[in-house]
């Protein structure tokens, strides 16, 4: 019974970030209109968005390889399996043991490669640009969010996130000062790797300033639909796996059913207040030079870092 609840809950969870990660994306999107004194768009908009693009025809170039076709099914099954790994609204379901924190930045890293693949593979220069571009992001974000992991795994004496999730939300209570550098550094590189101001800009229409959508220009159609779709799926599973290690409050353990009066409510409260924050950060924020991103991702890995030494020399033994 317990086994099949699990198996429930799992399937629950896939659903509800399917479902939710547009949802998000369009609050965000509501806020910064809001904040910045404009007529903000419905909060359905990427919805329609990606019904419309579903129901589109696809337009191939004439050179485009079996790689540029399955590169946006790869991408959206990498997102899908992130946010299958990452606990929202249990610790104790089937797919938590399956990965831990390094295969979860091995799946991100998966995608990627594919989209800047994909991106170079028509033989555009914009594509060829916005692929070095994420290239060079990619290769500066991964070793910070390495470090944030290895913080929180320090803490929990685990790399597996749900064992790191159970430790700081069902132990008892402790201020950890090497979180909050973890946190800061969290925070940057998530900017960077959902291409959120101040690396990059969501609703830009310059191509000279594009990293991801510079890489997605030659894509119509079900593939453009897959590959936004996948979009709002990373900055989902972003904030979720933030949560999930600096705000666990609320992801029971357990595989009952009667969990989601907890997990659900707690879920959709943190996720509107991150909304709320990130597109206060975006709007307090101006979008930096692609040349200033190295010192914004290096910023990030000396916290992350700090993080690491902060509990080495401060908290280890207490």
């Amino acid at each position: 019974m317990e086994f099949a609840s699990a198996i429930l809950l799992q399937v629950l969870e896939l659903v509800l970030a399917l479902l939710v990660a547009p949802l998000l994306t369009g609050w965000v999107n509501q806020c910064r209109a809001w904040l910045q004194n404009r007529s903000a768009p419905s909060l359905w908009l990427p919805y329609r968005q990606l019904a419309k693009l579903f129901e589109k025809e696809v337009v191939l170039a004439h050179n485009a390889s079996g790689l540029f076709r399955a590169a946006p099914y790869f991408i959206f099954a990498c997102m899908v399996l992130a946010s299958a790994i990452v606990p929202t609204l249990s610790t104790d379901l089937p797919f938590g043991p399956a990965a831990d924190v390094i295969a979860l930045v091995g799946i991100f890293a998966l995608a990627r490669i594919f989209i800047a693949l994909a991106g170079m593979d028509v033989g555009t220069s914009f594509g060829t640009l916005g692929a070095r571009r994420e290239m060079l992001i990619g290769f500066l974000a991964e070793p910070a969010l390495l470090m944030v992991f290895f913080t929180a795994s320090l803490i929990s004496h685990s790399t597996s996130l749900s064992t790191i999730v159970e430790t700081f939300a069902h132990r008892e209570f402790a201020i950890h000062p090497s979180l909050a550098f973890a946190g800061v550094a969290f925070t940057m590189v998530s900017l960077a790797e959902n291409a959120r101001v101040p690396i990059d800009n969501p609703t830009t229409h310059l191509e000279l300033t594009m990293i991801h959508e510079a890489m997605i220009l030659e894509y119509s159609g079900r593939h453009l639909a897959l590959i936004e779709w996948a979009a709002t799926l990373k900055m989902y599973v972003y904030s979720c796996l933030g949560l999930a290690l600096f705000f666990p409050w609320g992801i029971p353990q357990g595989a009952l059913l009667s969990n989601l009066l907890i997990a659900l409510p707690s879920l959709a409260v943190k996720l509107g207040v991150g909304g709320f924050l990130l597109a206060v950060i975006e709007t307090a924020s101006a979008k930096m030079r692609i040349f200033r991103a190295p010192e914004f991702l290096g910023t990030a890995f000396m916290m992350a870092v700090l993080g690491m030494l902060v509990h080495l020399l401060l908290e280890t033994g207490k």
